[in-house]
């Protein structure tokens, strides 16, 4: 029996292999960095996410899922989806309502546990913020997990649906915070 390795079949397996492995991550995932706190605690500074480019081709946005966004020519934002098209909203007694009915947000209690207290998020009506009684179509109302010191659609208004990069769906680095999915 010739044990000897077939070197003409292996590497065009192998250069195969790696040109789809690189297209792959770049066509369907793109890698980010976080910068700043207004995910705290699910996302910190410096943490490295992987985001699914192709999701929202295939499937609606859904309610919490963490996503990013193009928000100027040079940046782009992570944030949670809280509102999509035709809710109306309003935040009081730090509790959301969206159309008229409680939304449990258990996400936020990781922040409670990191901190000790609970979130503060400020009273307000989406058409407070926005102007606008319901969110319009094609757009979003996104929010940071550390609703004390982010800047979203409470400052700039709705994100239109044309402005999604994708969802996250991993986060791998640090090790210590490394997860597998965000949102419902």
């Amino acid at each position: 029996m010739d044990k000897r390795i077939n070197y003409k079949r292996i590497i065009p397996v192998a250069i195969a292999a790696i040109v789809l492995a690189v297209t792959f991550r770049s066509v369907i995932f793109a890698s980010y960095v976080v910068e700043g706190e207004s995910m705290e605690p699910t996302l910190y500074d410096g943490s490295m996410l992987m985001v699914n480019k192709v999701v929202y081709d295939v499937t609606e946005v859904d309610r919490f899922d963490v996503i990013v966004f193009r928000a100027t020519e040079e940046e782009d934002y992570v944030k949670r989806v809280i509102g999509l098209p035709g809710d109306t909203m309003i935040y009081e007694n730090g509790k959301l309502y969206i159309n008229g009915k409680y939304m449990e947000e258990d996400f936020l209690d990781s922040y409670a546990e990191a901190s000790g207290v609970a979130p503060e998020t400020e009273d307000f009506t989406l058409s407070e913020v926005t102007g606008e009684k319901q969110v319009p179509e094609g757009h979003l109302f996104v929010m940071g997990d550390n609703r004390e010191d982010s800047r979203d659609s409470r400052e700039f208004g709705f994100v239109s649906v044309e402005q999604l990069v994708g969802k996250v769906d991993v986060t791998y680095w640090p090790l210590s915070e490394a997860k597998l999915s965000y949102g419902n």
